[in-house]
């Protein structure tokens, strides 16, 4: 089936689930858009293996909703930038260390165990072969991911169920996925996309090498924000503790300012000329009321 019409029955999906996340998807839509009722919730990946070599070189936090997913991947050497409160106040190797981090977000669609992650925001150059997995579930927290080549297999562990509460706002620019937040249980997921996508290449250093990229493009390349944090139980509310901007961590999510409550949903604070949307919301009024401020 092609992409578009795929993704136009994922967010009629998404819509239904909002409405009314009991009642049962159109047979259509359920036959496309309908996740394992496991896979849902938080994830952490423990470790990857490529012949018989397993590693966890990366901190990866995996989010997936009944639709909607983000994904993001910080090198675990990668230095805490303790000294920096932007990217003028990096070195170019600094900026170098930053080009090793990856992020994708989209939407999910499952055929039997084979699971399509299709990809609307990336960190890294848009890969151009399909990003499909075979799921093999251990139970309702652990499962391991299979390459359809046998190329690799990832183990995952469920951090958060999220206890069917999803939230998932789109922001849109000139028709092109520009921010999005999704929220799952306590945790959440922010994602701003760069100004213009990257072109094809097999990663950011490869195309700052072909490109002779200045300092000023290597910054516009790197600009993309993943940060990943906790609504409640940290120090601050919308604290976030993991981002591809190291600057942002342990600060608030500056975006959880520009949202409040309206009726039963979330709109924007103020009037924008970018088109929102709220593609899934099983947060009853009085949950979303605990975690955003009322218009």
């Amino acid at each position: 089936m092609h992409l578009l019409t795929t993704l136009g029955l994922l967010a009629l999906a998404a819509c239904s689930y909002a409405r009314n996340p009991s009642k049962a998807l159109n047979p259509v839509a359920a036959s496309i858009a309908a996740l394992p009722s496991w896979l849902p919730g938080v994830w952490r990946r423990a470790w990857i293996e490529r012949r018989a070599a397993r590693t966890d070189a990366f901190d990866v936090h995996y989010f997936q909703t009944p639709s909607t997913f983000a994904d993001i991947r910080i090198p675990r050497d990668r230095p805490s930038f303790a000294h920096a409160k932007s990217f003028e106040d990096l070195t170019d190797a600094e900026l170098l260390a930053l080009a090793k981090q990856r992020g994708f977000s989209g939407n999910t669609t499952v055929s039997v165990a084979l699971a399509t992650w299709h990809h609307e925001i990336d960190f890294q150059p848009p890969d151009t072969s399909a990003d499909i997995g075979r799921l093999e579930r251990v139970d309702d927290s652990h499962m391991f991911e299979h390459a359809t080549d046998s190329s690799y297999v990832e183990s995952w562990r469920k951090a958060d169920s999220g206890e069917s509460r999803f939230l998932v706002v789109r922001v849109e620019r000139a028709r092109r996925l520009d921010r999005t937040l999704i929220v799952v249980g306590d945790r959440f997921i922010y994602v701003r996309n760069r100004t213009r996508d990257l072109p094809p290449a097999e990663s950011i250093d490869s195309l700052i090498v072909s490109t002779h990229a200045s300092r000023a493009q290597i910054i516009a390349y790197l600009d993309c924000e993943f940060s990943v944090g906790r609504i409640h139980g940290a120090s601050i509310p919308w604290q976030i503790e993991r981002s591809t901007l190291p600057w942002r961590e342990s600060r608030r999510l500056d975006f959880a300012n520009e949202i409040v409550v309206d009726a039963d949903s979330v709109a924007p604070r103020k009037p924008s000329r970018k088109r929102w949307s709220t593609l899934m919301n099983s947060f009853s009024r009085a949950e979303l009321l605990a975690i955003i401020p009322a218009r």
